[in-house]
């Protein structure tokens, strides 16, 4: 199994996964232009794509949806909530695209198993994507968490043990609360429902991360309260002494770019 993030902040989130040359679309906050052009610097097929799924409904994860679905002719999948927040903004969608989810399903060949995440949506979800058996090895799985203000007993249960990791590190407290943005968007960023700060991050990877776990990217960095620099450090001073660094010393760690894809990993590989 392979993924990549395409875009990945408040600007916009999409990410790639796939087994061979079968695909879907995490989100698609992203134009059709900018997607196709992502899509190739990995030397991914639009034709490869079989369906986006969709986490929730904010602009930033589905301002692409409609014109992508629409030419590529793939399915959409979210669940009833989520379909009735988006419908209005999608343009016109057939009606054999539209797929409602629930617990579970499959999409490219992949089972996809849906967790709900604390976010001010009508409804947020992280998932946990397996990939197909390979010979004598366990198949490999993909944990996906961004747009959550609070770590779940959930999401940790559906976290723990992922060979790879696409998880939020969205901001951090100090440069949130010392910056610029009015007091009502420190208090909802900061919030429930809002979004992970490093740290908090940090403290889910020490449940999560296990001694298979092969691959962590931290997504949707705010380009205002965080840098890569800043949280890729804070993650790893937290973990460098943990059983985490003792039980998994080859684990790779990077930062999802804000507008470009990141190298294609290939879990169970080098």
């Amino acid at each position: 199994m392979h993924f990549a993030t395409l875009v990945s902040g408040s600007s916009g989130n999409a990410t790639v996964v796939g087994h061979k040359n079968r695909n879907f679309l995490v989100d698609c906050g992203v134009s059709l232009k900018g997607l196709l052009h992502n899509l190739e610097l990995l030397d991914i097929s639009s034709s490869e794509i079989e369906g986006i799924i969709v986490t929730h409904e904010h602009n930033d994860h589905i301002k692409g949806i409609g014109p992508v679905a629409r030419k590529l002719k793939i399915p959409i999948y979210a669940t009833a909530g989520i379909w009735e927040e988006m419908t209005p903004t999608l343009g016109k969608i057939e009606e054999q695209q539209k797929i409602i989810i629930k617990d579970s399903f499959t999409c490219a060949g992949l089972e996809v198993q849906v967790f709900p995440t604390s976010h001010d949506s009508r409804e947020s979800y992280g998932f946990r994507i397996k990939g197909p058996a390979a010979g004598s090895s366990s198949p490999k799985v993909l944990g996906i968490a961004t747009d959550t203000g609070i770590i779940t007993e959930q999401m940790n249960r559906c976290l723990k043990g992922c060979d790879g990791l696409i998880v939020e590190a969205n901001h951090d407290g100090e440069r949130l609360w010392n910056g610029r943005y009015p007091w009502y968007l420190k208090k909802r960023i900061s919030g429930n429902r809002g979004h992970l700060e490093n740290k908090q991050l940090a403290e889910g990877l020490l449940e999560w991360i296990q001694g298979n776990t092969e691959r962590v990217v931290l997504a949707h960095l705010s380009e205002e309260n965080n840098t890569p620099e800043l949280a890729l450090s804070t993650v790893l001073k937290i973990l460098k002494n943990s059983r985490v660094a003792k039980e998994n010393p080859e684990l790779r760690m990077r930062v999802a770019p804000r507008y470009s894809p990141h190298e294609l990993i290939i879990l169970g590989e080098d």
